[in-house]
Formats: structure tokens, sequence, C-alpha cells
């Protein structure tokens, strides 16, 4: 439909404010954060300015070891919103993160039939658009 802002509309692009810019900030240099409580020691993901177990604000940022396992996972056979038409088959996944939070993500580099309850992964990142870069996860080496 002409017109339409679905045709051009990026669906898979994050829309940082002042509290998850350095999330993305750090994604895009190659890293992954998480936020840690200093009041109850939770880490939690995503990105939020409180703790999600006890409601502290007193939060901060860590780096994540950028280990996980797969927790579960769907392969997408069929999207139709922009970008992610051009992408499939991808493999949507919940993982693990070492650190303790559970985190939605995508699997790369790995055939489906390879796929594993509670297999071991590891972050990688994939470039969205220039400066902008999302974190993934593939199979860890070794």
């Amino acid at each position: 439909m002409a017109g339409d802002p679905r045709a051009t509309a990026r669906f898979d692009l994050p829309e940082p404010d002042a509290a998850t810019r350095p999330y993305w900030d750090a994604a895009a240099g190659g890293t992954l954060l998480i936020r840690r409580c200093g009041a109850c020691g939770a880490a939690h993901h995503y990105p939020r300015e409180f703790c999600p177990r006890c409601w502290s604000d007193d939060v901060t940022w860590e780096r994540a070891s950028g280990l996980a396992t797969l927790y579960t996972w769907s392969v997408v056979h069929r999207n139709d919103l922009p970008p992610f038409g051009d992408r499939v088959p991808y493999t949507a996944a919940v993982v693990d993160l070492a650190e303790g939070p559970r985190m939605m993500t995508e699997v790369v580099g790995c055939e489906e039939n390879a796929l594993r309850i509670g297999m071991p992964l590891e972050v990688t990142f994939r470039e969205a658009a220039e400066g902008v870069a999302v974190a993934v996860f593939r199979p860890a080496a070794g």
C-alpha cells in the first residue's frame, strides 16, 4: 500500500533513551552489559533503572561474560515486518546468561537440527545499522 509507514519502518532498531544508552553504546563496541542491584545483588536484563526483584534503584552496569546456555528457541520461517522477512529462516531464542538473567535473542551460526536445550553459547554482535549492534548468540567455541 502506498504511503504505508510499515514499508519503511525499522522494527529491529532500538530507541535508546538516557537509561539504556550505555547498553547500546557498549553493544556497538562489542560488549554485553547487564545491570546488577546493589541492594539485593540480583543481576537483570533488559536494562532498567530499578531492580525487578526488590525495586531498589541502586543498580549499576556490569560487563557480562558473554556466556549463556540455550533455554528455548523457535525457528521463524515467516515474518512480514521489514527487515525480518529478508532474514528468514532465523532462530529466535531465550538464553540464560551465565550471570543469571534470561535474555531474548537470536541464535546464529547453528543449524536447526544442532540446537539443544542447555547448549553452551557465546555472545556475538550483529550490526543492525551504522553504529547500532544487537547482541546475538552462537555456539560456544570448544
